[in-house]
């Protein structure tokens, strides 16, 4: 899959911040009102977001994620609410059981607790609570649904929107290929469950259902990118803090279930975003990439996206000093980052860049970002950020290819 080009391609992780009318026209939705405008509005959009993301730079772009409903500019959770409005088999949860439930693992028996009670928060739990902390903002959390059925897909529609949105974009950029965010069965699974008598038939029972929007956007001819911070961040929210081969055994079962979801389809297509969740906290208690790396190159797919322009994450480009590349893999590293307003230098983009591409191969990189900049910074930032991205690109091919 590596590519032999004479420069080093760019992308992004998915997210990119959404118009005024499009927010507009989302929240008129969230409030009940006709919007029978929406879909060419969504239409436009799209091709206008593929249109500035070439002018930028961007050679292998996304749809924005404009299919996935934002109603406010500040939204975390866009990526995986989206999946919502998709599934049958779900209900409205007034208990926030995702949010407030209280679980405690033991050694051996290893569970997600519920998000407010993840270990970075209860470690700074004065700075979370504080609404002037920027850790989070856009409002109170939003209520999500729980499991009360047996799960079903019911997004075929969305999805076939999604996917004709992104080739009229293509078609009027002249760009040969982009790629369609889309949730991994592990992260969409944390939400509560009246339905299923496990774990395991829970994560089997979502890798089914959106098995049926991977196939979608693969057999459009387009990148399917599996969102999964769960691999990563799943670590922080059980408590108390489990032993590394019980965490890995944990997550054995959701990447064995996503495997399940992508049999069969072309690894070429397939793209793997790893996280350790997009909120501006501290972060102190992210799992270390070495210690999950391995697990991320057993996914089946082309490439693997992840963080490396975040503080917390950074320095661990090094664990490619160790770990080989599988032959035709492409590594997709974030060397700028949602996490800050600052502007990376396109040196420093230049840098980040060149420590993979000596490691693994100039033409087994791709130059992203750490994750979604739409909901989490300022357009103009974004704009910017991508600039500086594009241009780290540029610098640093002149160099790997002088």
């Amino acid at each position: 899959m590596s590519h032999t080009v004479d420069s080093i391609p760019v992308s992004h992780s998915g997210s990119l911040p959404r118009t005024p009318e499009l927010l507009a026209a989302n929240a008129a939705i969230d409030a009940g009102e006709p919007t029978d405008a929406i879909n060419e509005l969504r239409t436009a959009a799209v091709v206008n977001i593929v249109k500035r993301q070439q002018e930028l730079g961007v050679t292998l772009p996304g749809d924005g994620e404009y299919g996935k409903s934002m109603s406010t500019a500040v939204d975390y959770g866009a990526w995986w609410s989206y999946s919502f409005s998709r599934t049958g088999g779900l209900a409205l949860d007034e208990d926030q059981q995702w949010l407030t439930t209280d679980i405690q693992s033991t050694p051996g028996n290893v569970r997600t607790t519920g998000f407010g009670h993840r270990r970075d928060q209860a470690a700074f739990r004065e700075a979370y609570t504080d609404p002037e902390s920027g850790i989070f903002s856009g409002g109170a959390p939003k209520l999500f649904p729980k499991v009360v059925d047996k799960l079903t897909y019911t997004g075929h529609d969305a999805v076939a929107t999604d996917i004709a949105n992104l080739k009229a974009g293509l078609a009027a950029t002249g760009l040969e290929q982009g790629f369609i965010t889309s949730i991994a069965p592990g992260s969409a699974m944390r939400i509560g469950n009246d339905h299923y008598a496990s774990d395991e038939e829970l994560v089997y029972a979502w890798a089914d259902v959106l098995r049926e929007e991977y196939v979608a956007i693969v057999e459009a001819g387009l990148i399917v990118q599996i969102d999964d911070p769960s691999l990563a961040e799943n670590w922080d929210q059980i408590t108390p803090e489990p032993s590394i081969e019980d965490y890995l055994a944990f997550s054995q079962l959701r990447v064995e279930a996503l495997n399940h979801a992508l049999r069969g389809l072309p690894e070429e297509q397939i793209r793997y975003h790893l996280c350790w969740g997009s909120w501006h906290g501290p972060h102190t208690t992210d799992l270390e990439f070495r210690h999950i790396v391995n697990a991320m190159l057993t996914v089946n797919a082309g490439s693997y996206s992840f963080e490396a322009g975040n503080v917390r994450h950074e320095h661990e480009y090094t664990v490619w000093d160790d770990i080989t590349l599988p032959e035709g893999k492409i590594l997709v590293p974030g060397v700028v980052s949602h996490a800050t307003n600052v502007v990376e230098h396109p040196d420093l983009v230049a840098e980040r860049i060149t420590r993979f591409a000596t490691r693994v191969g100039r033409n087994n990189v791709i130059a992203s970002t750490d994750c979604g900049l739409g909901g989490r910074i300022h357009p103009q930032i974004a704009t910017a950020k991508l600039e500086t991205l594009a241009e780290g690109a540029r610098r640093a091919s002149a160099q790997l290819w002088k």
